[in-house]
């Protein structure tokens, strides 16, 4: 497999302080680009409490300016998609060695805006089924799951055959797992960018719009009943798109939340902290995929316009 690979983390919340935080902790040579609590991290490190095992890295590549950043092999972008504006500033700086690119954001078709900055070729994406919070300034409390699974980007995912399991994902398929990290190489992005939507959808969403965790949506006969609706009205919409979700990954979806930890959704914090909501990643995309296949998908549509008033009424009041 030859030297380790080493990795830009773009994004220092739960989810690339846990990740970038295992790769550290495993001995790889990790760049965090962090935003507020970049002097933090710096002075005291970063705190990491999880059920692999909690630690605390004392030394970290913490940057709050891209431009000092080195050039990295892989660069991971764990910012929220409603930030994508900033890769434009961020990625040639990271990947400037020819580096390649592994989007680790919710939603669908979310890798587009990494490869509109340096090609399509260089450009992997994934799904994390993770359970993880920042707590604090560097502080990352993981609780759940944790599995990340990913593959090669198309632009065309639908018109032509998936490009199958290539040696560099492997390679980082091998490194994840080196680092403690359940990782999995797919040959089929499509498929896994779906399964999670039967998740994010309704959960982030019905999250919002009934001001709910997961653990209340699924004690409530008749949340649980609208979050099975609406899961099986995206399955529906894959099925369409000849993405073959098994039916059964309905009621694993059910069964898996049902045995989560209490956990607020990541859209559930995004709002109750005046933060956008990634609506047109998870929700628009997808509508708009269904929508060029025939495919109507009413009760998301619905949820979405729900969704839109309030992001909107919260971001006027965080004015």
């Amino acid at each position: 497999m030859g030297l380790k690979q080493s990795y830009a983390i773009i994004g220092t919340g739960a989810l690339g302080g846990l990740y970038g935080g295992l790769l550290a902790r495993g001995g790889f040579d990790v760049h965090f680009l962090a935003n507020s609590d970049a002097n933090h991290i710096a002075l005291k490190g970063l705190q990491v409490e999880t059920p692999l095992g909690d630690f605390h890295l004392p030394n970290v590549n913490v940057y709050s300016d891209i431009a000092k950043m080195p050039a990295c092999d892989v660069t991971i972008v764990a910012l929220k998609s409603t930030l994508n504006h900033l890769l434009p500033a961020i990625l040639p700086v990271t990947t400037r060695g020819g580096g390649k690119v592994l989007v680790l954001q919710n939603g669908l078709d979310v890798e587009a805006d990494s490869a509109r900055v340096v090609g399509e070729d260089r450009v992997l994406g994934g799904c994390c089924f993770l359970c993880s919070n920042k707590v604090g300034p560097g502080h990352i409390r993981h609780l759940d799951y944790g599995r990340i699974v990913f593959g090669e980007y198309s632009s065309d995912p639908y018109g032509k055959p998936a490009p199958g399991i290539t040696e560099r994902a492997q390679q980082i398929e091998a490194e994840l797992r080196e680092a403690g990290i359940d990782a999995e190489a797919t040959d089929d992005l499509l498929l896994t960018r779906w399964k999670k939507l039967m998740w994010n959808i309704p959960f982030n969403g019905l999250s919002v719009a009934l001001d709910a965790s997961t653990q209340e949506i699924m004690e409530h006969g008749d949340s649980l009943a609208l979050a099975e609706a609406i899961i099986r009205e995206v399955h529906t919409a894959a099925v369409g798109l000849d993405v073959a979700v098994p039916e059964s990954w309905i009621q694993k979806q059910i069964d898996a939340t049902k045995k989560m930890v209490p956990y607020d959704a990541s859209m559930r914090l995004d709002y109750r902290f005046g933060r956008p909501m990634e609506l047109d990643a998870i929700f628009s995309n997808a509508i708009e995929a269904a929508s060029s296949a025939g495919i109507a998908m009413p009760l998301v549509g619905m949820m979405l316009k729900q969704l839109k008033f309030l992001n909107s009424r919260n971001l006027k009041g965080s004015d």
